[in-house]
């Protein structure tokens, strides 16, 4: 729960960096950097698990650190609740990629949730005057490819069997690093002027926010039923769109409501398990 609203909410003091001057591709390096300052030693003493599993860990930076990456500047550059619902478009790709990769078979349930979640998806991205292609705005796109990279990065874990926490949050904070660094190259963008007020601000999102809401949604879905975590999370889209509501004059139509209805449904359907009624090979 803590993880859930914390994540819901931190699209807040990433906006207050962005109106002090700081753009989201540097902010993201300040937060990650001072968080990974506190996670390091813990890391770097096991190492020796990283030397066993150096591709699968290569993979885990790659994807976790696109999912981080992307869904914040989705939240810096979109709608706050809409960024969150296309987000939570991710257990369909987890189903999606599972049948691909780890060549598992699709129940009735599975397809349900299928049909649910690209049901809700279209109504959320069309748009009746202009289609879809003007309709599709850049933080969709972030926030679509975040979830696909979340669903990718829970592959590659189930994959290499288990983690210790700390080389998963490591992994992931280097890999936002790295993704970001490059991001950095290619706009050129120069280094802002940050003042005493933005940097305590950036530090502080780093370490103790992200630190702390990435430690407890890893311990949550550790050990909790994957039924009860997936439930949980769910918090997340009402703390951002209880906080977007309260702090921002953003305004979710009655269209995304019914589109995000169906995408959080098929999500609570796709961790329903289902033993019997497979329908595909």
């Amino acid at each position: 729960m803590v993880a859930a609203v914390l994540w819901g909410i931190i699209w807040y003091p990433l906006r207050l960096l962005e109106d002090m001057g700081i753009p989201g591709l540097w902010s993201i390096l300040m937060i990650y950097c001072s968080a990974l300052i506190f996670l390091f030693p813990f890391y770097w003493r096991k190492r020796i698990e990283l030397y066993k599993h150096k591709f699968d860990y290569v993979l885990i930076g790659l994807f976790a650190g696109w999912t981080n990456l992307a869904f914040i500047l989705a939240i810096l550059e979109g709608e706050i609740v809409r960024v969150l619902l296309l987000f939570y478009l991710s257990p369909i790709w987890a189903i999606l990629l599972a049948i691909v990769i780890l060549h598992e078979r699709l129940t009735l349930i599975g397809f349900i949730a299928l049909v649910l979640s690209i049901s809700g998806a279209v109504l959320m991205l069309w748009q009746p005057d202009f289609g879809y292609a003007n309709g599709v705005t850049l933080a969709d796109i972030y926030a679509i490819t975040s979830g696909i990279a979340f669903a990718m990065t829970n592959i590659v874990v189930r994959k290499i069997g288990a983690v210790p926490i700390v080389m998963k949050m490591g992994s992931a904070w280097i890999g936002v690093i790295i993704l970001t660094l490059c991001g950095l190259f290619l706009s050129q963008s120069s280094l802002p002027e940050v003042t005493l007020n933005a940097g305590s601000l950036a530090f502080l999102v780093g370490f103790p926010i992200i630190f702390v809401m990435t430690w407890t949604a890893q311990y949550g879905v550790t050990y909790l039923p994957i039924q009860r975590s997936s439930i949980i999370f769910l918090i997340e889209i009402v703390a951002g769109a209880v906080s977007a509501a309260y702090l921002t004059s953003e305004v979710v139509s009655n269209i995304e409501y019914i589109g995000g209805a169906f995408i959080i449904s098929a999500g609570l359907i796709s961790i329903t398990k289902e033993k019997n009624h497979i329908i595909s090979p």
